[in-house]
């Protein structure tokens, strides 16, 4: 293959939340888990509020980090204002595009393959991603029943329909 791919990581309740108050709403860490194995090693592209909403950068991935600031800068991010700005640090090989919300939304058009966690329920929120409809098709699915007042969860991927 060449090129890059460009490959979505988020996990979306029901209802279409993803974050609240710069947090995921829900503590799943088969999610937190199956995110790091999917990502160790790659370039990770999110937006400047996901960024900011990590402790610290996440060990063995890079950062780049889009954002209209032209000023904005932090320690282990590369900052890009543009998506095809983002795309050029990244590379080739798989790019893991992380959100948030507009993030998906600016690189839904060019995106490959979606590694989706759906977070069963309806969860309160204040930031939210559409069903990716019907130019996806369901490759992968693994449900998990919920357990120690967690949510019961799908982990799903998607692919692009040729």
């Amino acid at each position: 293959m060449t090129g890059p791919r460009i490959i979505f990581h988020l996990a979306r309740a029901d209802n279409g939340v993803i974050g609240r108050d710069g947090q995921l709403p829900w503590h799943l860490p088969a999610d937190l888990k199956r995110f790091k194995a999917q990502t160790m090693g790659k370039p990770m592209v999110m937006g400047r509020k996901t960024f900011e909403s990590f402790p610290s950068p996440l060990p063995g991935r890079r950062h780049i980090v889009l954002t209209r600031d032209a000023r904005w800068q932090a320690e282990g991010a590369e900052v890009a204002h543009t998506p095809q700005e983002a795309l050029a640090l990244a590379g080739d090989g798989d790019i893991a595009v992380i959100g948030g919300a507009e993030i998906f939304a600016l690189f839904l058009p060019v995106a490959d393959r979606i590694e989706l966690t759906e977070v069963h329920g309806e969860h309160t929120g204040d930031a939210t991603v559409p069903p990716f409809g019907l130019a996806w098709r369901e490759v992968a699915r693994e449900d998990f029943a919920s357990e120690a007042g967690r949510p019961a969860y799908s982990f799903v991927t998607l692919e692009r329909m040729p």
